[in-house]
């Protein structure tokens, strides 16, 4: 104690009864240990304010180091690993990620070093990708393939989610909070990703007459992903805007942030048929007189009207340069794919079985079996795998029973339901041999 007795505290106005210990200053001045830590607390605090801003201030001044360019013909191999058919998608991925990167290095160049030259004052536009294809034709396919080639955060959004600001569902800018959490929240590495938005023909204009109720979840989608498409600086909450409207939103600035939209746009070659006046004989399978244009027919033949008359608003299509269409599956191309691709359906289920100590086979036969009945089912490559665990069910279900080493063949018999799958124990399989 110093000075004059302190009779209350000049902080909180309790007397010295009523606290712990009273430290005594000037004139009768004094303060209570209750406000001594309260103020440690609050300096403590400030202090780590502080020194988070100077180290945020350090990094946003580093430089970037540019990105590893990838040729498209490297691209496009890695692709052919993993996704069958496709040439002019993988071709158009291939050169537009290539593009994007090189753009993205020409900007930080530009920003660390004056370039001189007839070209050097040119700013290279952002070209986003739109892939129109039916279901399971490998849209999602190639572009999970992408996200595991690339050192860069990549994000799958749904658009099915998607409505206006205001309204029941999630708001445009989860989709950049998905780029955000796959970058482990670091803007500077999110603001150089990619974003897939996935099934973009649901949020087409629902209809063409003016209606009293808005379209949320249609045109209002579209328009508010005019500037994240474009490049604009939005605010992205971290936890969600709506379950936590006070907390600190982030800023993300999405210009060089390459968005690739997919979707199946059924109906589309109709559209593309009447317009051009392609007509056909006769009446086809489910007495619908489509004429089935191939993918080449729909791309060559497509024009931004068509895409207009399917709902899309003329300033989103605008922002989707980049356009190529995925042929439907054959049965050719569904064979390879049970086999070829290093995920292929066959060596997923060949890997299961070997895990329990188990072989199994396929037959050629039952490779086409299995593409007949998907191509009945009209799902694409994601029928194979339906009609694989509806016939291996019963035989997985035993599978811990069986003697270890015994070897299970699936035939063109059991993909029809006339036989079950076959099975060989390891003693007959070495009678067989010799």
């Amino acid at each position: 104690m110093s000075g004059t007795q302190a009779e209350s505290c000049s902080f909180c106005g309790k007397p010295a009864s009523q606290v712990g210990k009273l430290i005594a200053g000037p004139e009768g001045v004094g303060i209570c240990d209750v406000c001594v830590s309260t103020c440690g607390r609050l300096i403590e605090r400030e202090n780590k304010k502080t020194q988070s801003t100077k180290s945020e201030t350090a990094t946003s001044k580093a430089p970037l180091s540019p990105v590893k360019l990838v040729a498209p013909a490297q691209l496009r191999a890695e692709l052919d690993a993993y996704v069958i058919g496709q040439d002019h998608a993988k071709k158009v991925l291939s050169v537009a990620v290539h593009n994007h990167y090189k753009r993205l290095n020409d900007r930080l160049q530009k920003s660390s070093s004056e370039n001189k030259g007839e070209l050097a004052e040119v700013e290279l536009d952002k070209s986003n990708v739109l892939l129109i294809g039916p279901t399971g034709t490998g849209k999602t396919l190639l572009a999970k393939t992408l996200a595991r080639m690339l050192d860069v955060p990549f994000a799958i959004a749904d658009a099915t989610t998607l409505t206006e600001a205001g309204y029941v569902g999630d708001d445009v800018e989860t989709v950049i909070l998905r780029l955000l959490q796959a970058a482990d929240m670091d803007v500077e590495r999110a603001q150089r990703g990619i974003i897939f938005i996935d099934e973009i023909d649901k949020i087409g204009r629902k209809s063409d007459s003016a209606s009293i109720t808005r379209d949320v979840s249609g045109e209002g989608v579209q328009q508010a992903l005019l500037k994240l498409l474009e490049g604009t600086i939005c605010n992205v909450p971290p936890a969600g805007g709506r379950k936590h409207p006070e907390q600190q939103c982030i800023r993300v600035d999405t210009s060089d942030i390459l968005f690739i939209a997919g979707g199946a746009f059924v109906g589309l070659d109709r559209m593309i048929a009447r317009r051009t006046g392609t007509k056909s004989l006769g009446f086809v399978q489910g007495g619908d007189i489509s004429p089935n244009l191939s993918a080449e027919q729909v791309l060559a033949g497509l024009q931004p009207e068509d895409l207009f008359s399917f709902g899309m608003i003329p300033e989103f299509v605008g922002r989707l340069p980049v356009i190529s269409v995925l042929e439907p599956l054959n049965r050719e191309a569904l064979v390879r794919i049970l086999t070829e691709p290093r995920n292929a359906p066959t060596k997923q289920y060949r890997k299961l079985f070997a895990l329990s100590g188990m072989s199994l086979e396929f037959t050629s036969d039952s490779l086409n079996a299995v593409a007949d009945r998907a191509l009945e089912l009209g799902t694409g490559a994601r029928g194979l795998r339906s009609v694989l665990e509806g016939v291996l069910l019963e035989t997985m279900y035993h599978l811990p029973e069986a003697t270890p080493g015994s070897t299970f063949t699936v035939t063109a018999e059991a993909i029809r339901g006339q036989k079950p799958v076959s099975l060989s124990a390891p003693d007959e399989k070495n009678k067989k041999r010799a």
